[in-house]
């Protein structure tokens, strides 16, 4: 395999801007000839391992899912309770983390077992299944850390890059951080929804009739089966499957919020402009994705319960692939981007969600021009310089 330099070695001019690591054409087009190959051996290596895997995730997902709705039905006892929520608990993140967000990705379409259809599947959350393959395999995937067209960027709701223009509004945002940990599967739903533009009038409302009916029936069928339904099995006891049931879905929804954020947000990665990834060759697309991911390490406990989405950088590059198999592949990519002088953004969860925090922060406040964030008594200064305006006005 052909062995890269660090640096430029044609005066052609990079086509990224000098806010990232320039490489040249021909250094960029055998970037992605050497990831095209690796997927390339990777789909032709997928076998019944990897059926056999995804099958045995599904299997321990529904048996905690049993045994910990079981135990809620005692919950009346303290043990029973805790055990019956970490069980439901562990089974609602295996089934939208390691099982529906990889079999939606269409991992496993190639066994055409409809169990493991990306097609049919339906996960245990509020977002409809049909309606995340759109805003997450399409708009992200595609679109991946482009300011204006990714949505996942704040998820239209936290300013999460110096590129998106600052209001009022994002002083909020660590408490709209908190409160999209919390409830994170709604703020995944009302993702297509695009509630900003339709609050600026952008949108009108009329357009996203099909949607909303889409949410509220997925919305409606998840609260009746874990607030109703199964709470109403234990009778007078009814109050702790509901605790039970209301505790698993926030342990889920702050668990993929932040498997999610770490993987896309620390420090050291990248957002781009529309211009900057306009007529993107395959080797620039590629580079865009390791650019704008981060990965975390950790043991293989870990990186299930994660989805493998500890290996976000390699899910970037290769969505389609088994996930199982982003830990072998990400020893030839990290070499690879050693070759190449390219960065690879890795670190412990504690060490890249201080990072993410961090940045959560410091985007809540305005910029001033080559001096960073302005200070709170700043930011309150320029609030009540406006407010004042608006009055006299």
């Amino acid at each position: 395999m052909t062995t890269a330099t660090a640096h430029p070695t044609a005066p052609e001019a990079p086509r990224v801007s000098a806010s990232h690591i320039p490489l040249t054409a021909e250094q960029l087009q055998r970037f992605g000839e050497e990831m095209d190959a690796i997927r390339q051996r990777v789909l032709a290596e997928r076998g019944q391992s990897d059926v056999d895997y995804i099958r045995a995730v599904i299997r321990a997902q529904r048996g905690l899912e049993a045994a910990g709705r079981g135990l809620l039905w005692a919950g009346v006892f303290p043990p029973a309770w805790l055990a019956g929520t970490a069980a439901l608990s562990l089974s609602k993140i295996l089934d939208n983390m390691e099982i529906g967000h990889n079999v939606m990705h269409g991992q496993y379409e190639w066994t055409n077992d409809p169990k493991l259809s990306g097609k049919r599947f339906e996960w245990d959350t509020a977002c409809p299944a049909d309606q995340w393959r759109h805003s997450h395999n399409y708009v992200h995937h595609t679109h991946t850390n482009i300011v204006g067209k990714d949505r996942d960027i704040g998820y239209g709701i936290l300013r999460m890059s110096k590129d998106q223009p600052w209001s009022p509004y994002y002083l909020g945002n660590p408490l709209w951080a908190t409160l999209l940990a919390l409830f994170f599967e709604y703020g995944v739903a009302l993702h297509d929804l695009e509630v900003e533009r339709l609050a600026t009038g952008e949108i009108d409302r009329s357009e996203q009739r099909e949607l909303r009916e889409g949410i509220r029936r997925k919305v409606g069928r998840q609260a009746l089966k874990d607030y109703v339904f199964f709470p109403a099995l234990s009778g007078p006891f009814f109050v702790f499957p509901l605790a039970g049931n209301a505790a698993a879905n926030i342990v889920r929804n702050v668990w993929a919020f932040t498997i999610i954020f770490c993987g896309h947000f620390p420090e050291g990665t990248h957002e781009f402009s529309e211009e900057e990834t306009e007529e993107e060759t395959r080797g620039e697309w590629y580079y865009r994705q390791l650019l704008g991911s981060a990965n975390l390490s950790g043991g293989p406990l870990f990186h299930i319960l994660a989805g493998n989405l500890g290996f976000q950088i390699e899910h970037h590059l290769f969505p389609d692939l088994p996930a199982r198999r982003y830990a072998e592949i990400s020893v030839e990519v990290q070499e690879a981007c050693e070759r190449y002088g390219l960065p690879y953004n890795v670190g412990p969860l504690h060490r890249q969600f201080g990072s993410v925090v961090r940045k959560i922060c410091r985007l809540a406040l305005p910029e001033t021009e080559g001096r960073g964030p302005l200070g709170l008594g700043a930011a309150s200064r320029r609030l009540g310089g406006l407010a004042k305006r608006a009055f006299l006005r």
